[in-house]
């Protein structure tokens, strides 16, 4: 049986997390910095779109450590699903590596079905750049891994017990400015994940492999800004832990992003390091799952702003 009180309260030992990581980054940064301004940070801490990670990483020298970047990530999941606030704190090393945590604090819904959703969840993540971006045809190559902790929705809840999951992916990613001398840019990666919707329905019942990708282009907006629209896929595993006969479809953003200032992009979804970016978007996460059972989360709003120090 569901304990509503217990699903309400956002366990402490998450915020211990948040903040043990904050402060492990910013001491980390003390030891050696450059000061390259980051790029902006995806729904899960990434240099990335929305919810796909890009091949580039956040910002850093040859041989220091960068300066750290900061996002926050909202979606309003619907009434089922309820709301989801993304905090994240990434950093980038030798020009080639990035790291980072993001803490996933959760709105309950207004439903019946909104008790399988609980207080939120941590996220770990890295990537190494194995191949960088050349003037030619030569996309950038990167892989990465996301690891999830403490997820208890969904099947998670219905177990009683905190789960975990995993994403291992590769990602190429290509800007071209030679057409029309519109940037476009263009994403494409393969991960083997046993995550449903992210983590935000829980897991899924093995590791699957899936598509992800991403296109983009820029124009210049108003007050020197940069204005940029994009499109993401994600596939998602079918089946979700814990209910069987559900599916989940394959996850669609539809994204602007706005840098305040600044030239055309040069350098992937973003101009070369801005300090502030700001992005709205609408997500098609899952409607009708299953007989009966609608997660109402089809036209979600949603709302993210990147900072690099």
């Amino acid at each position: 049986m569901l304990n509503r009180a217990h699903l309400k309260e956002w366990p402490v030992r998450k915020f211990g997390n948040v903040l043990a990581a904050m402060f492990l980054t910013l001491f980390v940064t003390a030891i050696g910095v450059d000061t390259s301004f980051s790029q902006s940070l995806n729904w899960e801490g990434q240099d990335g779109v929305f919810i796909t990670p890009l091949a580039y990483s956040v910002p850093s020298s040859d041989k220091k450590f960068g300066v750290p970047a900061v996002a926050y990530h909202y979606l309003d999941g619907g009434p089922v699903i309820g709301g989801f606030h993304q905090v994240s704190i990434t950093m980038g090393a030798f020009n080639r590596i990035e790291f980072g945590y993001t803490g996933n604090l959760h709105q309950d819904g207004s439903t019946a079905l909104s008790g399988l959703w609980s207080g939120g969840f941590n996220i770990f993540h890295g990537k190494v750049n194995l191949i960088r971006e050349r003037r030619t045809w030569l996309p950038a190559l990167s892989v990465g891994l996301v690891a999830r902790t403490q997820v208890r929705n969904v099947g998670g809840v219905l177990q009683g017990k905190d789960t975990n999951n995993q994403d291992f992916y590769a990602v190429a990613t290509k800007t071209v400015t030679s057409i029309r001398k519109v940037p476009l840019v263009f994403n494409l990666g393969f991960k083997a994940t046993n995550a449903s919707l992210l983590g935000l329905a829980g897991n899924a019942p093995a590791y699957q492999g899936r598509l992800f990708g991403a296109g983009a282009f820029a124009f210049k907006g108003p007050g020197r800004s940069t204005i940029l629209l994009g499109s993401e896929f994600m596939q998602q595993p079918r089946s979700i832990e814990g209910l069987p006969g559900a599916v989940i479809p394959t996850t669609l953003t539809y994204a602007v992003r706005i840098v305040p200032a600044g030239a055309l992009p040069l350098h992937g979804w973003g101009v070369e390091s801005p300090r502030l970016t700001v992005d709205f978007g609408i997500a098609q996460a899952a409607g009708r799952i299953a007989p009966g059972v609608d997660l109402q989360a089809r036209r979600q709003f949603a709302f993210g702003i990147s900072y690099g120090f």
